[in-house]
């Protein structure tokens, strides 16, 4: 056993772990339901016991040294561990538990999960607490292996290429389609392969990747499209759409959902596009708690819902 865990009062882990996450003793401290003072004492209580500023003030933030971030893995994997052993021993009371279950997404996986989820929660687990994270990569393996994350959402990877413990399951497929605004000068009732590449393109690329789906199918008929603008949101593009001449190809449920409210049209890509498939993917080191199990059957029944939708 390392000496400085004989004089570390373990509690200081949760101090160390939620502000970490949160970055402002306000927040952390109000996570753990006590005052900023006592927050901040123990804090200097942790400083002590490791020999380590751990963090340092920037403006309203608390930026992590280089120890804080080397033991804040280690830290957070501890807890998650701790925390689980502990459920298996509590039966999950959905209709009274406050627990907080962790979601990365995108904002358009989000709006495809949240609407249903919190539908069912209120009725089933009116306590409970849904958190979502941005989405950082297509599959965010580290937080789910680390159980930052309870489970991710995602589009369709190769599930040969996931690494030993991450599981995932297909939620909903769907095709994608290409809007413009309604009284664009050049696009009528239809839109041919030409115009589409006659025009400019707003491109979503959610984690900063260099090329999509709809540019890798043109690169394979050897074309490219012209990009004006290029987002890591979906939800923002429609209303952009509205009032530019941009063409964007996104997937055709968000537009059908957003053309209710921003003056556009859907136009179906001239040419060949594979339907995406939207994933939830978790970690099979968490998922023997009574809560993950719940969760994901709640999960699952919204899977078949949507499907028979």
């Amino acid at each position: 056993m390392h000496p400085a865990l004989r004089r570390l009062d373990l509690n200081l882990l949760l101090v160390f772990d939620t502000l970490y996450r949160h970055r402002t003793v306000a927040r952390a401290a109000h996570e753990l339901s006590i005052s900023a003072s006592a927050f901040s004492h123990a804090l200097a209580r942790l400083r002590e016991a490791l020999s380590d500023e751990l963090f340092v003030r920037h403006g309203n933030r608390m930026h992590p040294t280089q120890r804080a971030d080397a033991l804040a893995v280690a830290v957070t994997q501890s807890l998650k561990v701790l925390s689980d052993q502990l459920e298996q021993w509590e039966p999950f009371e959905p209709s009274n538990s406050e627990r907080v279950f962790v979601f990365a997404a995108t904002d358009y996986t989000a709006l495809q999960l949240l609407p249903p989820l919190l539908e069912r929660l209120q009725q089933v687990a009116p306590r409970l607490c849904v958190k979502v994270v941005h989405s950082e990569r297509k599959v965010c393996i580290e937080d789910l292996a680390s159980g930052r994350i309870d489970f991710a959402l995602g589009y369709g990877e190769d599930r040969d290429s996931l690494p030993a413990g991450v599981e995932s399951e297909d939620w909903m497929s769907g095709r994608y389609c290409v809007i413009a605004r309604r009284d664009h000068p050049r696009v009528g009732t239809q839109l041919d392969l030409q115009g589409y590449l006659a025009e400019r393109h707003a491109v979503v690329t959610p984690w900063g990747e260099a090329c999509g789906v709809v540019d890798l199918a043109l690169q394979g008929m050897g074309l490219k499209r012209d990009v004006a603008l290029q987002l890591p949101f979906v939800m923002l593009c429609p209303f952009i759409i509205a009032r530019s001449d941009l063409l964007m190809t996104l997937p055709e449920q968000a537009a059908r959902l957003l053309s209710a409210s921003t003056d556009i049209v859907c136009h179906a890509p001239p040419f060949t596009l594979a339907p995406y498939t939207l994933r939830l993917y978790s970690h099979r080191k968490y998922a023997r708690s009574d809560a993950h199990l719940w969760m994901a059957g709640q999960l699952r029944a919204l899977f078949t819902q949507s499907r028979t939708s």
